[in-house]
């Protein structure tokens, strides 16, 4: 089993280290406030007076920290200690930052890897968990076995750029999915509905139900190609209307979704209107 360091032990961190000596990894820890660490060393963790000296301990060297430029901070000034271990950042950034950081430690004779964590810290571990892998093949066959520990990996190329890229993708779609969410309970609250009988019984099978369609969405989005045979633009946009009137009715503001309205109604008087609503992805990469 790979011996694995975790540097930054907030919530996710402490999280890692935890799935790590569950399935008996050999486990070194290192926190700017050593206090953090103790529940964990309690455990069986080690502790690394430095950085250095957890890289130096392990093969695999998990960084969890705030942002790319507190784990720029620590390799410039630990980095040598890195040579001939595989780097695993796990900390929220961009694609440009994921590639820079890449750039770095491979300069220093390490292997990299860029990670996205699809899940809460509670989440770590268990089967729902997801985290997403970029950069070096090897370092993510040699180690496939020691990432599953934080849930599904799923590798996605040599780029390290990509797994960042597809974070932000995930999350993007989730915001989405809240925005819809919030607007629809608004409405039924503003009646006097039942807003937890109505996610229960109603919105949460409806939006699985309508989740099945968006492979198809996707495949269009692929193609560029939009016909539809059931309802098209125009006549959404039609609905969409009586969606705002409805919500000027009740007093809701139509702030959450009047964005993609304007969008469709754009398409629409672009002469689309006979396509399928995936054509409106069109717009946002004109802008």
């Amino acid at each position: 089993m790979s011996s694995v360091s975790v540097v930054g032990l907030g919530a996710m961190g402490s999280a890692l280290a935890q799935a790590l000596l569950t399935a008996g990894h050999d486990t070194t820890v290192w926190n700017r406030t050593p206090a953090k660490a103790d529940p964990l060393v309690e455990r069986g963790a080690r502790r690394a007076a430095t950085v250095a000296a957890a890289a130096e301990a392990s093969d695999v060297v998990v960084f969890c920290l705030l942002g790319y430029a507190d784990v720029h901070a620590l390799v410039d000034t630990d980095g040598a200690a890195l040579r001939g271990r595989v780097v695993v950042n796990l900390t929220n950034g961009s694609p440009a930052q994921a590639r820079e950081l890449a750039d770095k430690v491979r300069a220093l004779g390490a292997d990299y890897l860029d990670g996205g964590i699809m899940a809460v810290p509670a989440m770590i571990g268990r089967p729902e968990s997801m985290v997403l892998y970029s950069g070096s093949t090897i370092a993510f066959e040699g180690h496939r076995e020691t990432l599953k520990v934080f849930g599904r990996a799923v590798y996605l190329g040599d780029d390290a750029g990509q797994a960042p890229l597809h974070d932000l993708a995930l999350l993007t779609g989730m915001y989405g999915m809240f925005a819809g969410f919030l607007q629809s309970v608004a409405l039924v609250r503003s009646a006097g509905g039942d807003v937890e009988e109505f996610a229960t019984a109603l919105l949460v099978p409806w939006l699985q139900a309508m989740s099945g369609g968006l492979p198809a969405m996707a495949a269009q989005a692929a193609k560029g190609e939009y016909a539809t045979t059931g309802s098209n633009l125009a006549m959404q946009v039609v609905a969409h209307d009586a969606l705002g009137d409805l919500g000027r009715a009740q007093g809701i503001g139509a702030d959450l979704l009047a964005p993609l309205f304007d969008l469709m109604r754009r398409r629409a008087a672009d002469g689309h209107g006979d396509e399928d609503i995936a054509s409106v992805v069109e717009l946002l990469h004109k802008r």
